[in-house]
């Protein structure tokens, strides 16, 4: 069984979120790095497990998309990464959360397929499949509720799930549950978070069939709130597109942050190999004014990837600091 462990998502602070002073912590042992990776915790050890990368050549090179399975663990901040185990399959781009329970994964897939599965991570107990096979979905945690939205279900899918689920990990029958979807666009790479209660949705894209079939993102910047027994609620439009930002978002106090994220204005940037990297502003949402404002700046460039509590700290490991680059490095926030 996992002990405990104290969920630091929502952090019980009135300082601003630019008071957040980052450091790295001990880098991944490989050195290309990778997206679509879960985090999470187990018995107070970070781990960071799958993921893709390029091994030889970029995208645009021919290069082939590899995916991994290796679960890597860090036992403390000044420690040194080892090889924990494997996944069941190598797998990326699903999601990942930290309850109090303990880490679980959902979905995600490989170059072929998208899966179903769910499973907590070093804890002998199962878990109900999702309701379809998804990936690319954006999840978080509420009151050991687990929500989530959107995704693709296929790996050649040109249209986004609109689909919104949740699951009781209070239930010890626990099923998932189909709720009202999202009145927006149906969308892949949102960012999500839960404050009070209230599920926040940001963000996105939206997918449609380009002249060779193949899926075009649609960049979004819209908000939403849903809460139980009110349904879906319009908030204020972001003030930039933040795809793929780290997930779950933290929330400190009353403000959500939303950290980086692609917001699409470098799509078709020449050459790609000088590609600027994504916006590395914080953006942040406060819940009780219901308004938008910048809260600084994070020294990284990373999407796809987790954002983890441990330790009293915000931890964000690896992912994509460009298109097709990936970084070992893990980062760390905690307040000045």
């Amino acid at each position: 069984m996992l002990r405990p462990l104290l969920c630091l998502m929502s952090l019980a602070c009135t300082l601003s979120a630019a008071d957040l002073k980052w450091s790295p912590l001990p880098s991944l042992p490989d050195e290309r790095g990778f997206a679509g990776s879960f985090a999470g915790v187990v018995d107070g050890v970070l781990m960071v497990a799958g993921g893709t990368h390029f091994r030889d050549k970029m995208p645009w090179e021919g290069g082939t998309k590899l995916w991994y399975d290796t679960v890597y663990a860090l036992d403390k901040p000044d420690g040194t990464w080892r090889v924990a185990g494997k996944l069941p399959k190598a797998n990326g781009y699903g999601v990942s959360i930290t309850t109090p329970q303990g880490w679980i994964i959902l979905g995600g897939g490989n170059a072929t397929e998208h899966f179903r599965e769910v499973f907590w991570v070093g804890k002998n107990a199962q878990l109900p499949p999702l309701p379809k096979a998804c990936a690319f979905m954006c999840g978080c945690a509420s009151d050991d509720v687990i929500y989530l939205c959107g995704g693709i279900e296929t790996p050649t899918a040109t249209t986004a799930m609109n689909t919104f689920w949740s699951l009781d990990l209070k239930q010890a029958d626990a099923k998932w549950q189909e709720l009202p979807p999202c009145p927006g666009k149906p969308r892949i790479l949102a960012c999500m978070a839960a404050a009070n209660g209230v599920v926040h949705l940001f963000s996105g894209a939206a997918l449609h069939a380009g002249k060779d079939g193949k899926a075009e993102r649609e960049w979004l910047n819209d908000a939403w709130a849903y809460q139980q027994g009110t349904g879906w609620t319009k908030l204020p439009d972001m003030p930039r597109v933040a795809v793929a930002a780290p997930i779950p978002a933290p929330v400190m106090g009353s403000k959500i942050l939303v950290i980086g994220g692609d917001d699409g204005a470098n799509v078709n940037f020449e050459p790609k190999e000088k590609h600027p990297g994504f916006p590395r502003s914080i953006l942040a949402f406060d819940v009780k004014t219901q308004t938008w404002s910048q809260a600084g700046e994070v020294p990284f460039s990373l999407v796809t990837t987790n954002v983890v509590p441990w330790q009293k700290q915000i931890v964000i490991p690896g992912g994509e600091a460009r298109p097709g680059v990936r970084s070992p490095k893990v980062w760390s926030g905690v307040m000045k």
